[in-house]
């Protein structure tokens, strides 16, 4: 699998379906594909493979009877739906899942290295606004580590 990378203006069809970019696509080594809720109120879409990846890290490192442990269960695995792209490009986009996203219309996919975000356009918009101020840290941070990685004193 190639890198997912890039961020496109997509629209939800009348049927719940969005297409995935070419470009995004293109770099997808497998047709099945699961798709849960994600953080900050957006859907996530995994490859199989790194789905797997994720569901065994959660199940092999959490306990049910940890109320935080459980909630994650149910957050990312519980409602996590297996998708299939279709002839076209397309994947289905389960009711809940819309809900839990406010997808309507205009939506927003971002590809994130391994694995995919989409978006409500304008909650995507809000979600930017709203978290400039930790971006600003984690780039500070960023900043810090990869001087160190250059062998480059802070």
């Amino acid at each position: 699998m190639g890198d997912l990378t890039g961020s496109f203006p997509v629209t939800l069809d009348d049927k719940g379906r969005i297409s995935l970019p070419a470009p995004l696509r293109k770099n997808l080594d497998e047709t099945k594909l699961f798709l849960t809720q994600g953080r900050g109120k957006c859907l996530w879409l995994y490859t199989a493979s790194e789905w797997n990846i994720l569901k065994d890290t959660i199940m092999e490192n959490t306990n049910i009877f940890s109320n935080r442990f459980l909630n994650l269960r149910r957050q990312i695995i519980g409602p996590s739906q297996e998708v299939t792209v279709d002839n076209a490009g397309r994947i289905p986009v389960a009711v809940s899942l819309r809900e839990y996203a406010g997808l309507s219309k205009d939506c927003k996919v971002i590809g994130q290295v391994d694995y995919i975000e989409i978006w409500a356009e304008e909650r995507y918009r809000e979600y930017i606004d709203e978290s400039a101020d930790e971006y600003e840290t984690a780039s500070e941070e960023l900043s810090v580590m990869l001087m160190k990685k250059r062998g480059i004193n802070v």
